[in-house]
């Protein structure tokens, strides 16, 4: 029997043959990093897994914190404004986390079908070709020679081009400027976000043929956080499941194969695989790559805590969630406490002592993230 691990120890006990939906859920909080060695840096996190759901930034932070050794909070805004770390529309109709190496051939394989996708929402809000051609023209003259600008200020801009930004129109055609490569994230104006040309923030990037980019997609989803399956990964891609099975074709040769209650697996093939040897709490944030890059969520569910929708801040299983050993068995949510925070934590079920530990331990990993004292309290329902 072998012991590894940095924060928990995570024994190889089982073959592929014999696991079950807690084996699952072990290896998957192994291949994200939520247990195990953690990633040296945030850059490394996103790195790995290659795209992070960041619509809600302070969440998308503690996230990448969670995977990497050391990180703090003061620490991911400093590379996010620097750059390292880029956040843009890509994958699905959302903001995600990734490098500036990844993102040109990332928006050139995903961006398509985004645009596909709100065809007939573009109708509705009288977005036409030309409309769309003109605001690009806009954002691009306001936005040369390095100037950084809110959302407010391109509205501006569009009106100043006689464009109607009222409503949901300009964050469309913020979203179409970012799908099309023009526009990406800049950095933050004190609690703002700004918006930059992505040619002058982003300097270098790879470029794929389209099927080299499906392939590098696949294999990277699929190593960052397998086991999962095709389906899965279609959700999380926003690919057609044609290139899911031509990906994997290509890929194969560094994925390993695992078929479970009827339903086929795919996971990096050096990955070390095994259960939890003791239990290991986690606060997961909201969209947090554990939760929202699966279709199949059901390893996520406890069996013996039925997940209630009530529970939760977003009536979701993707809202800020408290899982043991990666099973879902509570909900969480933060308020500031004079100088540190309190974490206020509602449980399905009474934990136990070592559920409690657990739980407790994971506010001091939030605490050293957040640079602030945090306190964990259990609420009685």
């Amino acid at each position: 029997m072998r012991t590894f691990g940095a924060n928990r120890s995570f024994t190889v006990t089982k073959p592929f043959m014999a696991w079950n939906m807690q084996d699952l859920a072990a290896q998957r909080l192994r291949a994200q990093r939520l247990i195990g060695r953690p990633f040296p840096s945030p850059v490394d996190a996103v790195r790995r897994l290659t795209a992070v759901q960041s619509q809600d930034y302070p969440a998308a932070k503690w996230a990448l914190g969670q995977r990497s050794r050391g990180a703090t909070d003061a620490e991911i805004d400093r590379l996010f404004d620097s750059g390292e770390i880029i956040r843009t529309h890509v994958l699905r109709p959302t903001w995600h986390f990734v490098l500036p190496e990844d993102i040109g051939w990332m928006l050139d394989l995903t961006a398509p079908r985004i645009r596909q996708g709100l065809v007939a929402r573009h109708r509705q809000l009288e977005l036409d070709g030309r409309t769309i051609a003109r605001a690009s023209e806009a954002f691009a003259r306001a936005l040369a020679g390095g100037r950084h600008l809110t959302r407010p200020e391109l509205g501006r801009a569009l009106r100043a081009a006689r464009i109607s930004p009222e409503g949901q129109r300009l964050p469309h055609m913020i979203m179409l400027a970012e799908l099309d490569g023009m526009i990406a994230s800049g950095p933050r104006r004190e609690k703002q976000f700004t918006y930059a040309l992505l040619d002058e923030r982003v300097r270098k990037s790879r470029n794929l043929e389209r099927a080299d980019a499906v392939a590098e997609l696949t294999r990277r989803y699929f190593q960052s956080h397998g086991p999962a399956q095709l389906q899965d990964f279609v959700w999380w891609s926003g690919l057609t499941m044609s290139d899911a099975r031509a990906g994997i074709k290509v890929a194969a040769a560094s994925l390993a194969h695992v078929a479970m209650d009827g339903r086929d697996y795919w996971f990096d093939a050096d990955a070390r695989t095994g259960r939890l040897a003791s239990p290991v709490g986690h606060l997961l944030p909201n969209f947090d790559e554990y939760t929202v890059a699966y279709r199949d969520r059901s390893s996520l569910v406890h069996p013996d805590s039925p997940f209630e929708p009530g529970l939760f801040a977003l009536g979701s299983i993707l809202s800020n969630v408290v899982t043991i050993d990666g099973r879902v068995k509570g909900a969480w949510r933060k308020t500031s406490a004079g100088v540190g925070v309190k974490v206020e934590v509602r449980v399905m079920k009474p934990f136990e002592n070592h559920e409690v530990a657990a739980v407790e331990e994971a506010g001091r990993r939030m605490s050293r993230f957040l640079e602030r004292p945090a306190v964990v309290a259990f609420q009685k329902r």
